[in-house]
């Protein structure tokens, strides 16, 4: 039978471990890119799955200043895409180091 004081060190070399990998997984999500899009493709915003933008392509046809409006509306609405993916592209990359950290399911672990 281990001791306490193994117990305790095995405990913290996990954490370690566990620690590590969420660092890892950060990383990694900011290699991560997707692309979010509006107006069927006028607007495409690229960013990281940690949500840094990359990019924005704006289709001339929008560049009207009777436009405008359509224009702020339709970056906001591929921002809010962009932003979308990012978070499900993250959650995902959290699930793969959670299960190989052996963490249940629906755990929430601070991001």
């Amino acid at each position: 039978m281990k001791s306490m004081e193994e117990m305790i060190q095995a405990a913290q070399k996990a954490a370690q471990t566990i620690q590590k990998q969420m660092e890892d997984a950060q990383a990694t999500l900011d290699n991560i890119e997707v692309e979010g899009a509006a107006g069927g493709g006028l607007v495409k915003i690229k960013a990281s799955a940690k949500g840094r933008v990359i990019g924005v392509n704006i289709d001339e046809s929008l560049l009207a200043p009777s436009e405008k409006g359509i224009l702020e509306d339709l970056v906001a609405a591929a921002f809010n895409d962009a932003r979308g993916k990012a978070d499900a592209a993250a959650a995902e990359e959290m699930q793969k180091v959670q299960m190989a950290a052996g963490i249940p399911p629906g755990f929430k672990l601070p991001f």
